[in-house]
């Protein structure tokens, strides 16, 4: 057996139609387009978004609300969820991500919900003022070393 004597399986493909070919092929004319218009003319797709002339719905829809370029998304870390923690251990992100209580990058913030009874020292990159208040009367401190602005 030769590569040229390879040919698909009987009935398992059929001839392609042969367009423009004359009045005996049945779609000999305007191949197949209609007459005239935009779809018969080479390269006369209509894009996906064209809704006919009518008025598109990206215009028909009211705008709404504000996204504010400038605004920092923050990592929420509860007190509540530092009480695995040892005395006098430091928290940073290395400790957070170990324990999974941070999960993607990006800026850390530590809030006041929960309770701390034993005095850590945190570094974390904001922390609301109950929190920083809540480890400094267990004997730890907060430290923030402030964010870098967006490049």
């Amino acid at each position: 057996m030769r590569i040229g004597q390879i040919h698909p399986a009987a009935g398992s493909t059929r001839p392609a139609k042969r367009r423009g070919k004359g009045a005996a092929s049945g779609l000999g004319g305007t191949a197949g387009k209609g007459h005239k218009g935009h779809k018969a003319r080479s390269g006369g797709s209509i894009p996906s978004w064209f809704e006919g002339g009518q008025m598109p719905i990206q215009r028909r829809l009211p705008k709404r609300g504000f996204k504010n370029p400038g605004r920092v998304e923050y990592q929420v870390v509860n007190l509540g969820q530092l009480a695995g923690a040892a005395a006098a251990e430091r928290v940073d992100r290395a400790w957070l991500e170990t324990r999974r209580l941070v999960r993607r990058r990006g800026p850390i913030k530590l809030l006041g919900t929960g309770e701390i009874k034993v005095a850590l020292t945190v570094q974390v990159d904001a922390a609301s003022a109950s929190a920083r208040k809540a480890i400094e009367a267990a004997g730890g401190k907060v430290e923030t070393p402030g964010l870098r602005a967006k490049a």
